[in-house]
């Protein structure tokens, strides 16, 4: 039995890469292994010391573990558990709270060379901190072009090349948003400048950087190369990320394979549709059914004005949509017990469900005002009618939010308010979904609400048994900056068979 190859993981969130590279098997043997996780915020730490100890249990993961994320038993108890004692010296070498750039540098380098131990074979994986090249980001700061160009956030990719350059692994992984493409930094593109940088991070030191979806020569490859759109590739989701493969100089020879795009597109409904039904509740006013009953039945009366062919189609969906929410008793809870559904995708159905679980986690609706259960309701029928999101101004007046123009034609962000469509890959799960759920609405009108923590994780392709720390804002955040695992894993098959070869 070979070796598993060692995998570095930096600025490693909640550990989506990690779990994809770690989750690929060969011949039933590990071919990787998650040697060091690196984070900074503290409850991402967390979720990726809790995730290193399942690893560590194998195939012989306790019931104590399922009893900790089901709320069962208290961390303490949790730890007291004779066979989590004796991983957690393994986890907590693996997942490490600290941050790049000010953690000292030897303390970083002593880590990598105690988990690679001096061999020939491993990777490197990992993202920058991406939000200077994100559009939003950028949008926020372009008052101020000084404090934009001057963010540090535009040079921790510094510290990812500084590791490259002195510890040169064989392969890197280096991910980012596609903002990243056309961002700049003292009027240069910061994409061409990364490219230079990480092809030759010092003397006698080069890289191919190579596209995971083409085997075109790297000098032929223009930036729009290096996007991978993660619907195409089998994810419920139309995610687009910039993913860099870098191949060592003395390794260039050898040609890579390239991520094989599925025959069909997975969508929302495929893996959400089997989900326990749950409804919103109401904030800052008395919840119970039958006042969460009342404020859908009063989107009714908002409809004035409207084309009365649209308005009766509208109002019977309404109708039917609102009786069948009578049969929502609860509003979710952080364990939903019950024997999982299985999912028509085989792919998926393996990946996410796992059935000592016996339930579903961390499936609890956020609480919404009654306004914005009344546009999530009447948007999501409108959008089973018209089989597309309507924008803001489409609202009726009385259920525009209340800023200036918000019906205008040219009111900015018409799409604030968003449903996700049962038959389509969702949009980008982003870390704005920890602020609210307006661009997050269930495809479900009877729900009328927007997507649970464990709702986005299964649409980030995180396993069900995967468990988030942190308060649920923080939970939204880590599933929102993830890169999905099971593209990781695809991804972990390509340099597998590079590095095997």
């Amino acid at each position: 039995m070979s070796e598993p190859i060692p995998v570095i993981d930096l600025f490693a969130g909640p550990g989506g890469l990690g779990e994809g590279f770690s989750s690929l098997r060969k011949n039933g043997e590990i071919a990787f292994k998650l040697k060091l996780s690196v984070e900074k915020e503290q409850s991402a730490y967390q979720t990726l010391m809790l995730r290193a100890l399942f690893r560590a249990f194998g195939n012989r993961v306790p019931d104590s573990y399922y009893d900790f994320i089901t709320g069962h038993i208290l961390r303490q108890e949790f730890y007291k558990d004779i066979v989590v004692a004796s991983h957690f010296d393994e986890a907590t070498n693996e997942a490490r709270n600290a941050t790049l750039g000010v953690t000292p540098t030897l303390d970083i380098d002593r880590w990598i060379k105690s988990g690679v131990k001096g061999q020939s074979k491993w990777v490197l994986i990992g993202g920058p901190p991406c939000q200077a090249y994100s559009i939003a980001g950028r949008s926020k700061m372009m008052n101020n072009i000084e404090k934009y160009e001057s963010d540090v956030r535009h040079l921790l990719y510094k510290e990812y090349l500084r590791i490259i350059e002195h510890h040169a692994p064989p392969v890197f992984i280096m991910e980012n948003v596609k903002g990243m493409l056309s961002s700049k930094l003292n009027g240069e593109l910061i994409f061409k400048k990364i490219i230079t940088d990480l092809s030759n991070p010092k003397t006698g030191l080069e890289y191919e950087i190579r596209s995971l979806t083409l085997d075109t020569p790297s000098d032929e490859l223009e930036p729009r190369d290096f996007i991978i759109k993660s619907e195409l590739y089998g994810i419920p989701q139309a995610r687009h990320r910039v993913i860099l493969f870098g191949v060592r100089k003395d390794l260039a020879k050898k040609k890579h394979l390239t991520l094989r795009q599925e025959d069909q597109m997975v969508t929302v409904n495929d893996v959400l549709k089997s989900m326990p039904h749950i409804r919103s509740k109401l904030s800052q006013e008395k919840d119970s059914l039958n006042e969460w009953y009342e404020a859908v039945q009063g989107t009714k009366s908002m409809l004035s004005g409207w084309n009365p062919e649209l308005k009766k189609t509208l109002i019977a969906e309404m109708e039917r949509n609102a009786q069948l929410s009578l049969e929502i008793m609860n509003a979710g809870s952080p364990f939903c017990k019950g024997k999982p559904k299985a999912l028509k995708n085989s792919e998926l159905n393996d990946w996410l469900i796992d059935p000592k679980l016996n339930g579903v986690i961390q499936h609890q609706s956020r609480s919404h005002m009654r306004s914005d259960i009344q546009r999530y309701f009447l948007l999501s029928n409108y959008a089973k009618v018209l089989e597309r999101s309507p924008k803001i101004r489409e609202l009726p007046p009385k259920l525009l939010p209340n800023h200036q123009n918000a019906s205008s034609i040219d009111a900015p962000f018409q799409d604030r308010f968003r449903v996700q469509l049962g038959d389509q890959p969702s949009t980008t799960i982003v870390s704005h979904i920890s602020k609210d759920g307006h661009y997050y609405i269930h495809p479900d009108p009877s729900q009328a609400r927007s997507l649970t923590v464990r709702e986005a994780a299964r649409l980030q392709t995180f396993p069900d048994n995967y468990y988030f720390e942190g308060n649920k804002t923080s939970q939204y955040g880590q599933v929102g900056n993830a890169v999905p695992p099971l593209l990781a894993k695809k991804i972990a098959e390509i340099v597998y068979a590079f590095l095997g070869n």
